[in-house]
């Protein structure tokens, strides 16, 4: 059963959606009016529940004429609005938490008010002599900074909140910043191009950048020195606090312990906490549920591996930074060749400049597909694309240049469905990419010949057989490798 003042809730609450929804457009509606409960009506004050303190901060900074312009028609001009912020959503036995905003008359959305710090578990005043393991290095590799990342449609998101923050930690909503993804994709190189832009800009402010690692055999070492209440001070004195690879953490359980203390008390200070994980925060294992929840609290960012532009911008930066030339064409085809990670396309290139320097030779198609043959791959079941072509070309008589041209011979056009439906099979390529490798056709003629392949494979044994010879060509490339 619900109560008058929840069903007046839902009434005034209706009222003022329908003026919202004519006033934004339907895809922001969605995101972030149609999440809200109303939850009563008290006094010409409607009470809200919001899921979170960042959907609140959004409301207030982008929404606040058209919540105040509903406000005013629904309840009239001396009408007020306030918050229920759910800050852990609780289980099956445990309802959730939330706090309530005081409103204010003057305006709707208001801000929140500062809460105050909760009392530390060590009043002592910390001194540095106190630690022998830990000073007031940063950690932090200057060269990591905002103007060497290569922004792209990867990693927008995370490049944009980190900017946000660099330029006023522990004030934005992005509190805690989790920025997660795959190995070797820049989570580490922006988190401390965040921590250098602060480190430069606001002096007065202490950064420290520190793995999980490294956090975890400090805590070790507290615990066997007897220095635990010093070890826990310093980083309770930290202004934006930076931990890499978090997901390290999981099964520590006393770690997770003085961890969960020390983000509690920089959070409610307004201290900047900042963390890199290999996988987004619900897929954490081994971590506290009470960790976890304060991990969504902030904003969580990830960032994928780049496309087809963005590698070559990746690769055109790192080749300018040292100084040097390469044709765009072979450019083009690392980029098409290499979309694993960032950091491998930086290995290419280094291995790119030895051979060139022991050789004594320029940089050419021909040394780059030598190269990437000489990569070692990390995942046993992938193919290069060169040695899907070596296998094509071999097996089927043909050249090159046969299977880039525009010829329709069935002699041509079979062999380059072959290597189109392997390179779809075997390599994480996207079609784009795929059809670059046969005289730059397109997406659709690449999807052509895999479904063609993929038919024959199934009602043509000769087909089957063909491509049974072929898998065994690869299976001995993995074993020689």
């Amino acid at each position: 059963m619900h109560s008058t003042s929840q069903l007046q809730a839902r009434q005034v609450w209706s009222k003022c959606l329908e003026i919202i929804h004519n006033d934004i457009n339907e895809q922001s509606f969605k995101t972030w009016f149609e999440p809200i409960i109303p939850l009563n009506v008290s006094n010409q004050t409607l009470s809200i529940q919001v899921p979170s303190q960042f959907f609140y901060e959004w409301l207030e900074e982008n929404y606040i004429h058209v919540l105040r312009k509903a406000i005013d028609f629904t309840l009239g001009k001396n009408g007020m609005l306030e918050y229920s912020i759910i800050v852990d959503k609780g289980d099956k036995k445990n309802p959730p938490i939330t706090y309530n905003i005081p409103n204010q008359k003057s305006s709707v959305p208001v801000a929140a008010q500062q809460r105050k710090p909760e009392p530390t578990l060590y009043e002592s005043p910390f001194q540095l002599k106190d630690l022998d393991s830990l000073d007031l290095d940063s950690y932090l590799n200057a060269h990591y900074t905002f103007d060497n990342f290569v922004e792209g449609d990867c990693n927008r998101l995370g490049r944009s909140a980190g900017l946000a923050v660099a330029q006023r930690p522990g004030v934005t909503s992005f509190n805690p910043l989790m920025i997660y993804g795959s190995v070797g994709l820049g989570k580490t190189h922006l988190i401390q191009a965040i921590g250098n832009y602060i480190k430069n800009t606001q002096a007065n402010k202490f950064v420290l950048y520190v793995t999980s690692e490294k956090f975890c055999n400090q805590f070790i070492n507290a615990i066997k020195n007897n220095t635990l209440q010093a070890f826990t001070n310093f980083y309770m004195q930290v202004d934006c606090l930076i931990i890499d690879d978090v997901q390290f953490l999981a099964g520590k359980e006393k770690t997770q312990e003085s961890f969960f203390h020390i983000f509690n008390h920089l959070h409610q200070s307004g201290k900047q906490i900042i963390m890199s994980s290999d996988r987004a925060p619900r897929e954490l294992a081994g971590m506290q549920d009470r960790l976890l929840s304060r991990f969504k609290w902030g904003l969580t960012a990830d960032v994928q591996q780049p496309d087809f532009e963005t590698r070559i911008a990746i690769l055109q930066k790192k080749l300018q930074a040292d100084g040097i030339y390469i044709e765009d064409k072979v450019i083009e085809y690392l980029a098409h060749s290499i979309d694993t990670n960032v950091r491998e396309m930086e290995g290419v290139i280094v291995s790119l400049m030895a051979h060139a320097s022991l050789n004594r030779k320029e940089i050419d198609m021909d040394l780059a597909r030598t190269t990437l043959k000489n990569i070692v791959v990390d995942n046993e079941k992938e193919v290069t694309v060169d040695s899907i072509l070596d296998a094509v070309t071999s097996h089927f008589d043909v050249n090159m240049s046969d299977l880039k041209s525009k010829s329709r011979k069935k002699e041509t056009v079979f062999p380059r469905q072959i290597a189109m439906y392997l390179m779809k099979e075997f390599t994480n390529l996207p079609l784009k990419s795929i059809g670059y490798h046969f005289g730059g056709r397109d997406h659709s003629t690449v999807i052509h010949a895999v479904q063609t392949i993929s038919i024959m494979l199934e009602t043509d044994k000769e087909v089957e057989k063909t491509m049974q010879k072929l898998y065994k060509y690869f299976n001995r490339v993995r074993v020689k490798n």
